[in-house]
């Protein structure tokens, strides 16, 4: 009996022998960087950490056994660069490297930095008089010798408006749109006066567009008969009006396309909006009520990317994940130097025309030639294996949360929360990109090069595309072997989750993605030819099933009601749509292929199934 106890004894130490030799370096803003790194006396920044496993790494110190734990205490960690995870960082199957907080710990790595020194009042010529002493203003902080440029801010944890024509995003409808001239041509009002707005050097005007916005940096606005001409800068202007797809409409089904300007002094004139002056810095608010600005926490973001992973097809970063770690505060500044004018899915044009004569080798009908480039993104993944993230928070990120870019394999995000965020939550797979024309399909050389084996589960993704009406809530392009289910994903200005891209019906290396009990509501609040679940392309051996859709909201602006439950966009191919749930059998596919299986799709999908979509809640 003795010896069995002893045996058994020993199998359990040899069960516990990687986590007893476990690697642990701990992060504090207490600490200093030049401390060993230990519970006692903790390193102070996260970077510092990084490279400490890099060398136990490098060195096999007996560390390195069990793994290694980056464990980060209470605080906000604010960076200044991004995070660098490359090769040489990448754990084992048995010795992965954990970043993760402390029990009880909530750490926050952010791109942000605090606005201080508020002073009332404001007398400056552009600001109406009644409303000079509501105005706040006060210098943007200087990070080396410049001060930060925005187009986000921050208080008290919300984020509020820049100022525009109208509050919370409202819009009017145009009243021409001459690609020949190119100019927009919009009604006079008391706040769109050509000659209040002639000295607003950083008007923009946000332009609604199908299934797309435009942001054109006013170059121009002049008063005719009564409207009101606007021109627009370079490069954006050239692209505006040169590609085909999308456009604003003129004399829509429901009207004409909308427009709001915005990003000017002359018009901060409501609660919650504010302004930052170019080339001083200075940021002016109008205080909400029960706003105290001389306590209130005020952020505005400094850095767009917080953490970038990446390696190559033969040294892949391996074996890294990130657990309760809450990313924020990243900026997305592009907009403010070159415009933004986007083809799909808030993916921005380098160049698009119309062809005269229509046609490519591969799509002969083909009229629309575009080449896109990839939206900021604050954490970047490529060439890897196994990066995943559990239990984290991805809030105040002003473009894409989380992009796993290029040759990313047996990686997972799960239970974690998207919130907040001005672009796509969670970006994945191949969008071809400078000089790869769109339309053309991907075939690449190696298939390795596509996103493959990645599991999103069990996330919540609520408020995001805020900045770019066009992203969407879960967006993957040229992938295969996805799985996306329990994720619940809402409160979207256009679709929610996308599989697909390049509008082909050939081979591409698309396949076997699963689209299974996710649950999508409150969507296309804003733009139109839109999904709840929408593919594109086709991707043998796919399925979209189990899936729980609803609340489909009428766009407002929209110029016609092409809005569904599921869309099967252009050439879809290879799907089985099964026992999804939606109030109405909305559905709609354009040009499909021949292989796709619906089966059993609407209301009368049992309840057993409705209830079971969406997340499954933790214990």
């Amino acid at each position: 009996m003795k010896k069995t106890f002893i045996y058994l004894s020993f199998i359990i130490f040899l069960g516990w022998f990687p986590s007893l030799f476990a690697g642990e370096i701990y992060v504090s803003l207490q600490g200093n960087d030049k401390n060993p790194g230990t519970k006692e006396a903790p390193f102070y920044t996260l970077n510092r950490a990084i490279k400490q496993a890099r060398e136990w790494r490098r060195l096999n110190r007996p560390e390195v056994a069990g793994g290694i734990y980056i464990r980060l205490e209470e605080g906000v960690y604010a960076q200044r660069n991004s995070l660098f995870l490359r090769p040489e960082d990448s754990g084992t199957p048995d010795s992965p490297t954990v970043i993760c907080a402390v029990d009880g710990a909530h750490p926050v790595i952010s791109g942000g930095v605090a606005v201080t020194g508020w002073k009332r009042g404001c007398n400056h010529p552009a600001i109406p008089e009644k409303l000079r002493q509501k105005i706040w203003s006060a210098e943007a902080p200087l990070i080396g010798n410049r001060r930060v440029e925005t187009r986000q801010m921050w208080v008290n944890g919300h984020k509020v408006q820049r100022a525009a024509q109208f509050p919370d995003g409202g819009l009017e409808q145009m009243i021409d749109f001459n690609p020949e001239e190119q100019t927009i041509t919009i009604p006079v009002s008391q706040n769109v006066n050509p000659k209040r707005l002639q000295n607003a050097g950083q008007l923009e005007m946000i332009v609604h567009q199908r299934w797309a916005i435009a942001i054109l940096r006013v170059k121009s606005i002049d008063a005719k008969d009564g409207q009101a001409v606007v021109r627009f800068h370079e490069p954006e202007s050239h692209l505006e009006f040169a590609h085909p797809w999308p456009q604003p409409v003129i004399g829509g089904e429901k009207g004409n396309s909308s427009f709001c300007l915005t990003n000017a002094l002359e018009l901060l004139d409501q609660p919650g909006e504010w302004f930052q002056e170019y080339p001083s810095g200075t940021i002016y608010y109008y205080p909400q009520a029960g706003e105290n600005m001389e306590t209130a926490e005020v952020i505005i973001p400094a850095l767009e990317t917080l953490v970038t992973i990446d390696g190559t097809l033969s040294r892949p970063v391996k074996h890294i994940q990130f657990n309760g770690i809450t990313f924020a505060h990243t900026s997305w500044m592009r907009p403010s130097f070159q415009g933004h004018v986007t083809l799909q899915g808030g993916f921005p044009l380098l160049d698009a025309y119309k062809l005269q004569e229509p046609g490519l080798p591969e799509k002969a009908e083909l009229e629309n030639q575009a080449w896109i480039i990839r939206p900021e993104t604050a954490i970047r993944v490529r060439g890897a294996e196994h990066i995943d993230f559990k239990h984290c928070t991805f809030r105040h990120l002003s473009s894409t949360g989380l992009d796993y870019e290029w040759a990313v394999t047996a990686s997972s995000v799960e239970d974690c929360q998207f919130t907040d965020i001005g672009g796509t939550a969670l970006l994945v797979g191949a969008f071809p990109d400078g000089g790869f024309e769109t339309h053309v399909p991907f075939i690449p050389a190696d298939v390795r090069e596509l996103c493959s084996h990645i599991t999103i589960r069990n996330n919540f993704i609520s408020n995001v595309t805020n900045e770019d009406w066009g992203c969407v809530g879960i967006g993957a392009g040229y992938v295969r072997n996805m799985d996306i289910s329990h994720n619940e994903v809402c409160h979207l200005n256009y679709s929610g989750i996308c599989v697909g891209w390049g509008w082909t019906s050939l081979e591409s290396g698309m396949c076997n993605n699963r689209i299974e009990a996710n649950y999508v509501h409150h969507f296309a609040r804003r733009l139109y030819d839109a999904g709840g679940l929408y593919t594109l392309s086709n991707q043998p051996g796919s399925v979209m099933r189990n899936n729980r859709i609803e609340h489909l909201i009428e766009a407002p602006y929209a110029t016609n009601d092409r809005a569904f439950y599921i869309y099967l966009d252009e050439a879809t191919d290879g799907y089985t749509m099964e026992n999804n749930w939606c109030p109405t059998e909305r559905f709609d596919s354009n040009r499909p292929g021949k292989k796709n299986v619906w089966k059993n799709n609407g209301p009368q999908v049992a309840d057993s199934i409705k209830y079971k979509a969406g997340r499954i809640k933790q214990d």
